[in-house]
């Protein structure tokens, strides 16, 4: 009758160790996925910091396009193709 409790005291260390490691695997595994969303976090940092740094300023670009292309100044040099067509034309009729 011993060795019986003995044996069921024994089954029932082992079967506690065995969950035991089954908690340790699911925990190894969550670890692990953990550390790679980190990486990968990481990563994307890194590069979205690289992006930043080498692409220009959009100030500095919307400055450039301003002075190049504004709407004013083409409206009035419209105007002025205008003007300038009909002073020629009064010149040559004079």
């Amino acid at each position: 009758m011993d060795n019986f409790s003995a044996l069921m005291k024994l089954d029932e260390l082992v079967s506690s160790m065995k969950k035991k490691e089954e908690k340790s695997k699911t925990r190894d595994a969550i670890v692990i996925a953990l550390a790679i969303l980190g990486v990968v976090a990481a990563v994307a940092g890194i590069a979205y910091a690289v992006y930043r740094f080498v692409t220009p300023a959009e100030d500095e670009f919307d400055d450039d396009f301003d002075d190049d292309f504004n709407d004013d100044e083409l409206i009035a040099f419209g105007d002025e193709d205008e003007e300038d067509e009909k002073d020629a034309k009064a010149e040559d009729k004079e």
